[in-house]
């Protein structure tokens, strides 16, 4: 009889514990079953891999009352990540040895990361989410959905230019076309591909004749930080999606008056293109727990949240249902708690802060972590004053989820590099803060390593919460990013380039905006906007270098410091690794 803790991570590689244990998946139609969905309410989409029709799952189980709600965030991170997908699935599969029914719902991975340095976002050693090669090579299409509608955007865009340029009025009017007389200095989409393609950041189209489109500057954005996925994070439902896609502001015209996506005759196309990728697709962990994977916004440019669906969808199945918020809790579980339980109604019961030995020692002082390159063996031997020092990072991401009324729970993620003494002056420490502290060896013995942190999610679980937003809806633009800046970053204040300044002036008198969610862009690296400054900083101002609007998401966003909307790859990228086997056609080297 096949046992997932026969496999020795150590030895293997994520994908070879991957092949392993999908030769003994349970059929999605079993896993469905198993999960409480019906069978008119699952979609295959092959033997271990299916779509649920949310609708009908929430209007069978309308009278159920919700599971308790987990939210997995973590301290902020090395490069190399900290571990965060991966105790979502070894929590999943630990409240299963639990003997309580457990589901998770993670993000789907862009194909930047995953063919990047930062791998497919599955889990890792005995806590994945499988089948892997689907769920890292585009899963059910609902990126490929996304792209194929935000482009869409665009070819209406340019190619209404084009006829703007070429045709008269009398001519437009005959082809039923009004005019828009659209800026081409002020517009505000780019074009977008699930890649990280810096050669594309900044680029001219339309080179050629009057047939060959508009010349005029342009670019391309990473598919996951398009407005379009944002969207269907957080919509809760057809439509509310079509909706909001109809009030996508693609560009301004020569008044300085928006154009959307509605005056351009393409969002009902738009939303053609989403009507699949809006039920959440169903997978399982490597124990044959259900997974939920939709949606795919990153954290630092985007609001990094998997889906508002399928957390009402597993809410109504399972008696504890884990999510994940991206990065640290500076950004992912801020974005959590003041955007997405603002537009749910959905309040956790618990949060799981995901920190490593390795990353304390990083904001203590330790040397740089970069992917690809050996560690210092300042993290791969005891240092006890680097993690004590490092500490205070984990205190700010503690005080952060206490500021929301939240239990936190610290998972220490172990590694086996981590020492007696290090896990238990950890211990000591964030017990000091007044949160629950749980060792986890999920990674090394999947949910009999995970039995530890279940239980303290339990008994967090159990606690009265006093769930309160960091800022009401009424506070004004500046109002919330200064509470953000100096509550949940630790900054002094906020300074603003003169072009922020003006769109935060701006958009705080238009009484429509006012209630638009405020979604900042920051690196994940740092708690400040800088990526190389590590711990917890003190005496620094944060950054507003300009204000971007997403009409459709309805979110303001501010952009902090020098981020991109379309990473870079790297000179040693994971793509390197990735090959098939030609005999059987298995893909192997994803991580």
């Amino acid at each position: 009889m096949f046992r997932i803790t026969d496999l020795d991570p150590r030895k293997l590689k994520d994908w070879q514990v991957a092949e392993e244990a999908e030769k003994h998946m349970k059929p999605i139609f079993q896993l469905a079953e198993e999960a409480g969905i019906q069978g008119d309410e699952l979609i295959p989409m092959g033997h271990h891999i299916g779509k649920v029709d949310f609708l009908k799952v929430l209007n069978r189980l309308e009278g159920r009352p919700n599971g308790k709600y987990i939210d997995v965030t973590a301290i902020t991170p090395t490069p190399l990540g900290e571990g965060k997908s991966t105790t979502v699935m070894g929590l999943v599969q630990g409240l299963a040895k639990q003997r309580k029914k457990a589901t998770g719902a993670i993000r789907q991975p862009s194909g930047g990361p995953t063919f990047n340095i930062k791998g497919s976002a599955a889990g890792g050693g005995l806590s994945q989410c499988i089948p892997l090669t689907p769920f890292s090579l585009g899963l059910t299409g609902d990126i490929d959905c996304v792209a194929n509608a935000h482009n869409l955007a665009m070819v209406a865009l340019t190619s209404r230019m084009q006829h703007e340029a070429n045709y008269d009025d009398a001519m437009l009017a005959s082809k039923h076309i009004k005019r828009l007389n659209i800026d081409p200095r002020n517009v505000q989409m780019k074009w977008v591909i699930d890649f990280c393609a810096q050669a594309l950041r900044d680029i001219v189209i339309g080179l050629g004749g009057k047939m060959d489109g508009f010349m005029m500057s342009s670019g391309f954005a990473i598919t996951v930080s398009s407005e379009i996925m944002a969207i269907l994070s957080v919509a809760t439902g057809l439509p509310d999606l079509r909706e909001r896609m109809g009030r996508i502001i693609v560009a301004y015209n020569r008044k300085g008056e928006p154009v959307t996506t509605s005056d351009l005759s393409v969002a009902g196309a738009m939303t053609a293109w989403m009507v699949k990728a809006i039920n959440p697709n169903l997978l399982q962990t490597v124990e044959g727990q259900p997974v939920f994977v939709h949606a795919g916004p990153f954290a630092n440019i985007a609001v990094g949240q998997s889906s508002i669906i399928a957390d009402r969808v597993a809410l109504k199945l399972a008696d504890y249902h884990v999510t994940e918020s991206g990065f640290g809790a500076d950004i992912g579980f801020e974005k959590f708690w003041n955007i997405k339980s603002r537009l749910s109604g959905l309040t956790p019961n618990c949060a799981v802060i995901v920190a490593t030995v390795r990353a304390l020692k990083m904001h203590g002082g330790g040397p740089q972590v970069a992917p690809g390159k050996k560690l210092d063996p300042a993290y791969t031997s005891e240092n006890l004053p680097l993690l004590e020092k490092g500490f205070a990072n984990l205190l700010a991401h503690i005080e952060t989820v206490k500021k929301a009324g939240v239990n936190p729970v610290v998972c220490i993620n172990s590694f086996h590099t981590d020492t007696n003494a290090e896990v238990k002056l950890l211990r000591s420490l964030t017990e000091q803060a007044g949160s629950r502290v749980a060792l986890s060896e999920h990674w090394l013995k999947g949910g009999e390593g995970a039995l530890e942190l279940a239980e303290a999610v339990i008994d967090a679980c159990e606690e009265m919460t006093h769930f309160r937003f960091l800022y009401e809806d009424a506070l004004p633009l500046r109002g919330r990013i200064e509470k953000i800046a100096k509550e949940v970053y630790g900054a002094d204040g906020v300074h603003y380039s003169p072009p922020a300044l003006e769109k935060a002036k701006r958009f705080e008198a238009d009484p429509e905006l006012r209630t638009f969610a405020t979604c900042m862009v920051k690196t994940h690296l740092s708690l400040t906007h800088d990526p190389d400054v590590k711990g917890r900083p003190k005496n620094w101002t944060l950054p507003i270098r300009d204000i971007l609007i997403y009409g459709g998401a309805k979110f303001l966003v501010p952009v902090a410091g020098e981020i991109k909307l379309m990473p870079g790859t790297a000179s040693d990228p994971a793509y390197r690794r990735i090959d098939v086997d030609c005999e059987t056609g298995r893909v192997k080297g994803l991580f």
